[in-house]
């Protein structure tokens, strides 16, 4: 799952000790926007962390998972980034789209008194 938006706010960055050796998470505050705009606190495990270098108002494109997990009789629920993009990381702000054919010329019409057409 993909969401879009603008980072309005960094977490610090969580150290800890686990029984596989040490981990490191940042989360991140995401603004999606619509008309009614959501916040979404997303979390960067490990190396994720300095390979998306991410600062307050970037927007990014945020590849997600979502897992809840219970404990002690209570439900929490993470939102766990795989992969976070830039805007315009691919050098524009458009996606270039491979199959589709380049943009014809405009052509400006004007009156030309010379016109024969009979409409």
């Amino acid at each position: 799952m993909e969401v879009s938006g603008t980072v309005i706010a960094l977490l610090p960055e969580v150290t800890g000790q686990g029984k596989n050796g040490m981990w490191r998470k940042q989360e991140f505050i995401l603004e999606i926007p619509s008309q009614y705009p959501k916040k979404v606190c997303i979390s960067l495990w490990g190396d994720k962390i300095d390979q998306s270098n991410l600062q307050v108002n970037d927007s990014v494109t945020a590849s997600i998972d979502v897992e809840s997990r219970e404990y002690n009789s209570r439900w929490y629920t993470e939102v766990r980034a795989w992969k976070v993009e830039k805007a315009g990381a691919n050098g524009g702000g458009a996606p270039y789209n491979a199959g589709s054919s380049p943009v014809p010329p405009v052509t400006t019409f004007t009156e030309d008194e010379s016109d024969d057409l009979p409409f």
